[in-house]
Order: structure tokens, then C-alpha cells, then sequence
């Protein structure tokens, strides 16, 4: 895809003078906001427990003896702050909202949160243990920070859908939601808030109406480069109900959309599932890669297009990664961007692959709504256990981190483009950033490179699986030359080597002949030669 220029017109290289275009802000305009998403809280979690069974202490643990008569080997107990195998424990969300407060408590404007704070066997549990466990959150977050700043939306993990459970769930956090917020919310989990400070509105999805069943049909492909299986199309079928509200939220979203752009308002869209594709998981299109059903996700996508011009930001969870999106008008520009941050639990559930806990603080400007930054803060998991303390830290800071003038559609369009240059060192440092710096021990290459760039530029899936297939041979060709190269450097290496080796094994033999014949000794270098080694020519 082409690269646009993000600054001016001079045809200078964004990076270093995009920060000059960027609108001035005052002081006074500049506000901040905390995004946190999927607690995963596990009350049942224990450092006695076992790391393979969810870190429960079950009467089959470690050392004791297996169903099968073995004895099982002893493995690591699980940390005070939890384990990259589980969900979380209350210490470790009890440390992510403590430091939410001490990094910025006085001059945050709300707080988004995404979403999934049930862990991921709460499903299993009864309808009141959830709703406790949701009160005990709720209570821990409004005692840290001010009742009307935080805004909730609903995670597939956060218990059943239906009235019943939308009006629980509105009688808990009633104190944050306004009486309009509070009407739709009760019928269908969704809402919109409009802020006073500023002409900025903030709508709030609930994504699970998006979602598809586990069943799939496969497509057969005529790519001779990729499984036929990676091709999987998702379907669903959902009840009359849920079909019902699902698309009664449909025209809600369209009808607020359009109000805003007619107030000329300013929107952030908040949810917990993002559309497009997981970009970690590489392999066949499954319930694990695919999130919103077709339709939703076209549905959705079309929705942003037509009101790009008042949507500011779209922020999102349920990856567990640090990753983001973009979505471009039907000429290929870029026109908006959604972005998707990374969990507090550093569980990721069916692939194996784990993060280090996370939030991020926003910077905006209260009047414009433009998000100018954020700063991702981190705890590093394995230390915090080892030191029996959670020492979060920042990880980086967005504009800093990837060289950016300023958070748009064209500069995040023009990083992404990176990934497909020469320049392998931007990609790793996305890629170092996509698990919070979990040390996974794989390297991300070719198809896994590329299934991260066709997931932040590909948000329809026609458009993803076409990307996985066009977009193979250019990125194979780059991994190609850095592998030919590394391969040409050892051989020349190697060459080197053996014409030492077979010149010097030469000169040996023929000086060792010369001395063994009879009466000859080795000639004394000339003192008129500043070479003292004989040259074996004239032996």
C-alpha cells in the first residue's frame, strides 16, 4: 500500500517534521484518561495451587499421585501476583487500580473500562458469585477514583445476556451512569455519554451481539501457498432475541452517529471485542481469529466510514495484546483508527501465548477530543513475584516509542507500512510491545509477520485472507535476502577458512621435505627483507 504524507507537502520525511503540523494544544485543554481492560478475576485463584490447573489448589496437585498411577513431577507455585498460566488474583488487580491512582488520580478526565472482569471459568459459577465479584471491582475502582469518570462496557465473560442481567448490571453502576445512558443500557447493555467539559460523546458498544458460534464451514482455496483450512469462514446462529437487540443497537449506533456529526460533536466508540482478525493466531480461521460475525463486521466498518469525519478514536480489548487497527475509505485512504490495548491478566487463553499485566494512560485535548499520546505502563510479572512487590513501570510512550508526530490514520498507516520495508527493526519493536515484553521464545517471522500487518491494515476478512495471499511473496522475498545474506556471510566465512587452512598445510609439507633431506638446513632470512618468512617459492 502507498505511503501518505502525514505533514506537509514538501515531500520531507513525516517523521521529523510531522510534529510541526500538529495543532497547538493549551495546558488548560490537555486532559487524561485511563484505559483498563480484561481483569479476568479469579477468586478461587491460590500460590498453593497448581499453574496447569488454572492455579487452583485442588486435593490433585503437584507430587501427589495421578489418575493414571504416575507420580506427577512438582512444578513452580504460583506468584502472589499471579502466573502467565491463570487468571488473576485480587492482589494483582488491587495493584493495577492502586497505580492507576498514583500515577494519575487528580487529573483524569474518565476511565474506560473494557470489559472481561469475570475470569474465564465464572461462567461455570452461579449468577450471584458473578455479581459479587463484579460489585467487589466496581466498589475497588469507585473508592480510587471519582463516581461520574468511569465508563463500563460489558465482556463475553461477564456473565449471561438478557434483561435480567442488563438491569443488575445497570442497578450496580448506576451511580456512574447517567438516567439517558441508564435506558438503553437496561434494555440492551449499550449506551452513549455525553461529556460536559467538552463537545466530545462517548458511545459504548456491546460487542457480544457481534459475536459468531464455533461452527465454521471451509472454504477450499485455489492458493497453491496457503492451507486451504486458512480459509475457514465463520457462521452463527443466534437466537431471535439476541438478533433482536443486536440490531436494535444497529440503528441506535447510526442514529447517534448521525446526531453527532449534525451537533458537529466529537465521538469516541468504546467496546470490548474489536472487529477484524486476532493478529496472533496463525493458522486456520476459527471462534479464536475471527471475532464479530460477517455481516457484524461489514456492518460495522461501513458505519465508521460514513461518519469517519466525527469518530476521534475507537478503543478496544478481549486481544490481550498491544496491537492497533485501521480502516480506510473505498479509494484506500486511511481515515480511521481503533485502537486495542493490552490486559491486566496475563493469561492468554488458546494459544498459548501469555503477556506481562498492562494499562495505558491517554492524553486528549478536551476541546478537539484528539488523542495526542499515551504511555503504556507494564508490570513485569516473573520480578513482581520474585520481590514480592508490584513494581509497574512505564514501557514506552506511543509517539516516542514508534518515531510519530502525531496519532492520526496517515502516521499509523505509514508505520505499518514499515513492516513490509527492509527495516526489520520496526516491526520487532511492535512486536517486543505486542505481549508487554513476554519473552514467548519464537521469533515472529514471515507468515507470522505478516499476519500482524494484514490484521492491522485488512479489517474486513475478504480483504485479510486476499492480504494473506498477495502480500506473502514481497515479505518472503525480504525474509529471503536477510536469510541469503546471513547464509553468504558464514559461507565467505568458511571459504576463508579452507584457503588458509589448505595454503598453510601446503607451505608446511613443503618445508618439512626441504629439512628432511640430507645436509640441508633452512635458509636464514635476509636481513635486507623486512619479511622474515622464507617464501616457499624458493624452496
Amino acid at each position: 500500500m502507498p505511503t501518505y504524507c502525514d505533514s506537509d507537502s514538501s515531500g520531507r520525511d513525516a517523521i521529523n517534521v510531522a510534529s510541526s503540523s500538529a495543532p497547538h494544544n493549551s495546558v488548560e485543554a490537555t486532559r487524561y484518561f485511563w484505559h483498563i481492560s480484561d481483569l479476568h478475576l479469579d477468586t478461587h485463584y491460590s500460590t498453593q495451587g497448581d499453574i496447569y490447573r488454572s492455579c487452583w489448589q485442588l486435593a490433585h496437585t503437584s507430587g501427589s499421585v495421578a489418575s493414571n498411577g504416575r507420580q506427577e513431577t512438582e512444578t513452580e507455585s504460583p506468584g502472589p501476583f499471579g502466573n502467565h498460566n491463570c487468571d488473576s488474583p485480587w492482589s494483582l488487580v488491587e495493584s493495577a487500580v492502586k497505580t492507576m491512582k498514583a500515577k494519575q488520580g487528580d487529573n483524569v478526565e474518565f476511565v474506560l473500562w473494557t470489559g472481561d472482569a469475570l475470569s474465564h471459568s465464572a461462567q461455570a459459577r452461579s449468577e450471584h458469585v458473578q455479581l459479587e465479584t463484579l460489585r467487589n471491582i466496581t466498589e475497588l475502582l469507585g473508592r480510587s477514583f471519582s463516581s461520574p469518570f468511569i465508563f463500563p462496557v460489558l465482556g463475553h465473560e461477564d456473565g449471561s445476556t438478557g434483561i435480567h442481567k442488563y438491569k443488575q448490571m445497570g442497578e450496580l453502576w448506576r451511580h456512574w451512569l447517567p438516567t439517558e445512558a441508564l435506558v438503553t443500557f437496561e434494555q440492551g447493555g449499550y449506551y452513549s455519554i455525553e461529556q460536559t467539559r467538552s463537545r466530545l460523546r462517548i458511545i459504548a458498544l456491546n460487542t457480544n451481539f457481534m459475536r459468531y458460534e464455533l461452527l465454521s464451514e471451509t472454504k477450499q482455496s485455489d492458493s497453491l501457498r496457503w492451507s486451504a483450512d486458512y480459509y475457514a469462514k465463520p457462521s452463527r446462529t443466534m437466537s431471535d432475541q439476541d438478533q433482536l437487540q443486536a440490531e436494535q443497537q444497529w440503528l441506535w449506533l447510526d442514529e447517534v452517529l448521525a446526531k453527532s456529526r449534525d451537533k458537529q460533536e466529537t465521538v469516541y466508540i468504546v467496546g470490548h471485542m474489536p472487529p477484524g482478525v486476532d493478529e496472533r493466531y496463525v493458522g486456520p480461521q476459527h471462534h479464536g481469529q475471527l471475532i464479530f460475525t460477517e455481516r457484524n463486521n461489514r456492518r460495522y466498518l461501513e458505519l465508521v466510514r460514513k461518519y469517519a469525519s466525527v469518530i476521534q478514536g475507537q478503543f478496544f480489548g478481549h486481544l490481550h495484546s498491544d496491537t492497533f487497527r485501521l480502516i480506510y475509505d473505498d479509494q484506500g485512504t486511511p481515515i480511521s483508527w481503533l485502537m486495542i490495548a493490552p490486559s491486566v491478566v496475563p493469561r492468554k487463553e488458546g494459544i498459548g501465548a501469555s503477556n506481562n499485566p498492562a494499562l495505558r494512560l491517554y492524553k486528549f485535548d478536551t476541546g478537539s477530543g484528539q488523542v495526542l499520546d499515551y504511555t503504556q505502563y507494564w508490570l513485569d510479572l516473573s520480578l513482581a513475584n520474585r520481590v514480592q512487590e508490584p513494581l509497574w513501570q512505564s514501557e514506552y510512550n506511543l509517539t516516542h516509542y514508534y518515531a510519530l508526530g502525531e496519532i492520526s490514520a496517515i502516521a499509523l498507516h505509514n508505520f505499518a507500512e514499515r513492516f513490509t520495508g527492509k527495516d526489520a527493526s520496526w516491526f520487532s519493536r511492535y512486536h517486543r510491545a505486542n505481549a508487554v515484553r513476554f519473552q514467548s521464545g519464537a521469533a515472529c517471522l514471515g507468515r507470522c509477520m505478516l499476519n500482524h500487518y494484514c490484521a492491522i491494515t485488512r479489517l474486513d476478512y475478504d480483504e485479510f485472507r486476499l492480504c494473506l495471499e498477495s502480500e506473502q511473496l514481497p515479505l518472503q522475498s525480504h525474509a529471503a535476502v536477510a536469510v541469503l545474506s546471513s547464509c553468504s556471510c558464514a559461507l565467505l566465512s568458511l571459504l576463508l577458512a579452507l584457503s588458509f587452512l589448505c595454503c598453510f598445510r601446503e607451505y608446511s609439507l613443503m618445508w618439512l621435505l626441504r629439512l628432511m633431506e640430507p645436509g640441508v638446513l633452512p635458509p636464514k632470512p635476509d636481513s635486507n627483507n623486512s619479511n622474515p618468512n622464507p617464501n616457499p617459492a624458493n624452496l
